[in-house]
């Protein structure tokens, strides 16, 4: 009986000991990193980790879901889940120079006439998602598309500036950037890494199945934005930082709350000259309106806010030589010459190609294989070619010939009328081929994860890719693609589950993965919103096309051959039969129905729909839908196992509905 005893009492002291070396190490984070004020030795955190660990490691079961050993990190994935985000992480639009900066104040006061903004420094590192229930981390995603990300939780749950667990027990979402400090890759780099700069290593090491790589990596996280404020009873974006620094969160010290143009470019000013001193690296500054009705009244375009803006830094220049010019051949068959470069580091990525654009760019600025060129990287992200270094030139550089025909299958090209480029016609050049179905797997096209460069070149060549609609045939190969090399049954099915999922595609991303002429993501999207399904746009007039706002003669011209072409309706006959979606899904109803001016909350498993199939058919019908409730709230679509929301919707007298509600609702539209 007394050994019995004696054992409880060990067991409840063990299991103190442990809930106080987690409160006094994670405290020690806190401070060190969050309030950057140590208030242990290193020597007395190291002491008390080791002691942590060893009692976790003989009594798991009382180890704590915030227990500061998940820092080391542990776990090992196989592959990352898709995650889909209830509000879509939008990203910025770009400017770059101070008039621009006046004209984004000028558009805004067309809107809010004395506005007031915040200024963030732009941290060059990966947007993280952030999702807590009751407190807890349950989940960490990148940005991926804005609309579709992956899971990271078990990377983010090593990085000491995110919290495990917040000082409130409440659900919530947050975002903000994953970076590496300089003296993190310094180390990185100096320990046999070859990372071009911290964002590629960050980005790298965020990217690791194994969780204990990023955790040697000592990656850091700034939070800068909250989804759903009004929920939590903040109307300003000031407030909102302030709100999240209170949960523990850690928010960029030199965000500053701006109140008009003058004080906005002494900010851009002052951190343009500081850049170099900051531990971390920044690559411009965002700037965003601090009221968040103001934030409503601007509203957004289709790919950004309008609220908000990104000011990127000046370019660097370096100088290089030019090696040669090639020409290369894109899905239209444009031509486009390239120049190759001596490699050299421009802000902080090595370059050793940039483009040309076209003949008539390297004439007029007169460049020639051989020359000392200046590089500068626009927007901080593109290499181009400035111009040469005309003075040490010393006779031996050559100029350049435009080629007359295709590098790649030897097709006479053509110069079209009123343009600078030349075009191989080819339909059947192999290079055209293989860039279109690239294309056509691109994130903002069909979005077919798994398909590279080289993967598209090798089935190209084997035969089992020729044109767009040979993705969804390609099970018809699943016995000789195990054959080849570096592929197996697991990588073979996860290619062909991806090729499945594309077919339920709304249609704008169909037609964006067609490659016509002139019609980008935007154009796309405007289409598919105006003709609702592919059969209503392929009998479109000329006229029907270019009367659409934003579309105007060129583009109504390119969309009105392409659908007039044998070839193409021929594909499109051939992706209907293969089941591809030929239909806008986004399209809200017009009539007033039950869910029109309502705003549901979903939570728990739903049996008949997916969370996506649910969100599509509520904003079809009018309403709309959020990821937390509040008293704004009007109904939560309650599936098995609801949690918290379904508890909160209760205590606020919240309408509730169970699927089969939801379903009764939607059988009447």
């Amino acid at each position: 009986m007394l050994i019995i005893l004696y054992n409880i009492i060990g067991e409840i002291m063990i299991e103190e000991r442990i809930k106080e070396l987690t409160e006094i190490i994670n405290k020690a984070n806190h401070d060190y990193y969050v309030n950057d004020n140590p208030t242990i030795t290193d020597q007395e955190y190291d002491r008390y980790m080791e002691e942590l660990m060893r009692l976790e490691e003989a009594h798991p079961e009382f180890k704590k879901v915030d227990s500061p050993t998940q820092r080391v990190g542990s776990e090992v994935i196989s592959s990352f889940k898709k995650v889909t985000h209830e509000i879509p992480m939008l990203s910025l639009g770009d400017i770059f120079n101070e008039e621009e900066i006046i004209l984004f104040d000028e558009r805004v006061k067309k809107v809010v006439p004395n506005p007031k903004y915040v200024a963030e420094l732009k941290m060059d590192g990966l947007s993280v998602s952030l999702l807590y229930k009751n407190g807890e981390l349950v989940r960490a995603a990148t940005r991926g598309d804005g609309v579709t990300g992956e899971d990271i939780t078990h990377n983010a749950k090593t990085i000491k500036d995110i919290p495990l667990r917040i000082k409130q027990p409440i659900d919530i979402e947050v975002r903000g950037e994953i970076y590496m400090s300089k003296a993190s890759f310094k180390r990185l780099n100096e320990n046999g890494a070859n990372f071009a700069n911290p964002r590629n290593a960050a980005a790298g090491s965020v990217r690791q199945l194994d969780s204990k790589v990023a955790a040697s990596r000592n990656l850091s996280c700034f939070i800068y934005h909250l989804p759903d404020p009004e929920d939590y009873n903040i109307y300003t974006h000031f407030d909102a930082l302030n709100f999240m620094k209170e949960l523990g969160f850690v928010v960029n010290p030199n965000n500053r709350r701006i109140n008009n143009i003058k004080e906005l470019m002494e900010y851009v000013d002052y951190y343009t000259k500081e850049r170099p001193k900051l531990p971390y690296e920044i690559d411009g500054i965002v700037i965003k309106v601090d009221d968040l009705n103001d934030q409503k009244r601007l509203g957004y375009t289709a790919r950004s806010p309008k609220w908000a803006i990104a000011y990127k830094f000046p370019a660097e220049e370096v100088l290089t030589r030019v090696r040669d010019i090639i020409c290369t051949v894109g899905r239209t068959g444009q031509v486009t010459p390239s120049a190759i470069l001596e490699p050299v580091r421009v802000m902080g990525s090595l370059i050793s190609k940039a483009t040309l654009h076209n003949e008539d760019y390297i004439l007029s600025k007169d460049i020639r294989i051989g020359d000392i060129v200046s590089i500068k990287k626009a927007g901080d992200v593109i290499p181009e070619v400035v111009k040469p270094i005309v003075e040490r030139r010393d006779g031996t550089e050559k100029k350049f010939n435009m080629v007359e025909k295709c590098p790649i299958c030897g097709e006479e090209l053509t110069r079209k009328e009123d343009e600078a480029a030349y075009y191989c016609l080819n339909e059947h050049c192999p290079a055209r081929k293989q860039e279109k179905l690239f294309h056509f797997t691109s994130r903002h096209a069909m979005n077919i994860i798994g398909f590279g460069d080289r993967i598209i070149e090798d089935f190209y060549n084997l035969g089992y890719l020729k044109d767009d609609d040979d993705f969804y045939h390609l099970y018809e190969h699943k016995e000789d693609l195990k054959e080849l090399e570096g592929f197996g049954e697991k990588s073979i099915e996860k290619l062909l589950d991806e090729i499945e999922k594309s077919k339920n595609n709304s249609l704008e991303r169909l037609l964006f993965g067609l490659s016509i002429r002139h019609v980008g993501t935007k154009t796309a999207d405007i289409l598919a919103k105006e003709f609702k399904n592919i059969d209503n746009l392929m009998k479109a007039s000329f006229d029907d096309l270019a009367s659409i706002k934003d579309i105007g003669n060129t583009i109504a011209k390119s969309v009105y051959d392409f659908f007039k072409d044998e070839n193409n309706i021929n594909l499109i006959n051939k992706l209907k039969e293969d089941g591809v979606n030929m239909s806008y899904l986004k399209e809200v109803s017009t009539e007033e129905t039950v869910f029109t001016g309502k705003t549901f909350v979903l939570t728990g498993s739903l049996e008949r729909f997916t969370r996506d199939e649910a969100k599509i058919r509520i904003e079809e019908l009018g309403g709309t839908v959020s990821g937390s409730v509040s008293k704004k709230t009007s109904v939560v679509i309650a599936g098995s196992e609801a949690g918290s929301k379904l508890t909160k919707a209760k205590d606020l007298g919240i309408t509730i509905w169970d699927e089969e509600e939801f379903l009764n609702n939607l059988s009447k539209y």
